[in-house]
């Protein structure tokens, strides 16, 4: 039941009471690695609680190219999904799932009422916004403060951790595409790091060396 699964991702965290009403409204969803879930100018009309895994929220800039804003982990909602949805206005940013995970989508229509209804909805919305607004000026901070080495090195230590490892699957291309610079950069910033013994580069794998972090 979602019920169950969303008590279990936040124990003694919601009402009685609104669990019955995930149980009665949401819909449970699977969604595999590489999967577009929302697009840019989409209309949102449910809103993601995930359960495991992790997607990545990436804002597009006037050039069609992206940037990686933020991922989203078990437990998270996302911020702008909220303010769409609340707004009933189009999507501005690009929803891909990082790895092979489960959501529950509630519908937007509750939202205004759980958070006069529940406290616990609307301390748990609070402190998404509160988190995420966190997330995107940190990745504020990076881009106007941080060179791209220091960028690259902060991403790849995430998205290892993301995928409960050391081995990131992804090509310089992707890198490159999800840091809004081009292929050349990374791969010249990551040859430099294997020379100084923080990964390993492979065929399309990059391995961290654990004892270099």
């Amino acid at each position: 039941m979602i019920s169950e699964k969303i008590a279990q991702t936040y124990p003694n965290q919601f009402e009685e009471e609104l669990l019955a009403e995930f149980n009665e409204l949401g819909t449970l969803v699977e969604f595999k690695a590489g999967e577009q879930l929302i697009s840019i100018d989409q209309y949102i009309k449910t809103m993601p609680i995930i359960l495991k895994g992790a997607i990545k929220i990436m804002r597009e800039d006037l050039d069609g190219g992206e940037l990686l804003l933020y991922f989203l982990e078990r437990g998270d909602t996302c911020a702008m999904t909220m303010a769409c949805s609340l707004g009933e206005r189009q999507s501005k940013v690009r929803a891909v799932a990082e790895t092979d995970g489960e959501m529950v989508m509630i519908p937007i229509t509750k939202m205004d009422q759980w958070l006069v209804k529940y406290h616990s909805w609307r301390t748990y919305v609070f402190n998404s916004y509160n988190h995420r607004l966190d997330e995107m000026l940190l990745a504020l901070d990076n881009l106007a403060f941080s060179n791209m080495n220091d960028r690259l090195r902060k991403y790849l230590i995430e998205v290892a951790s993301i995928n409960n490892g050391h081995v990131i699957n992804k090509t310089h291309q992707e890198i490159a595409n999800e840091l809004n610079t081009s292929r050349v950069v990374i791969s010249r910033l990551l040859k430099a790091f294997e020379k100084e013994g923080f990964l390993e580069l492979n065929r399309n794998t990059i391995r961290i060396n654990v004892s270099a972090l």
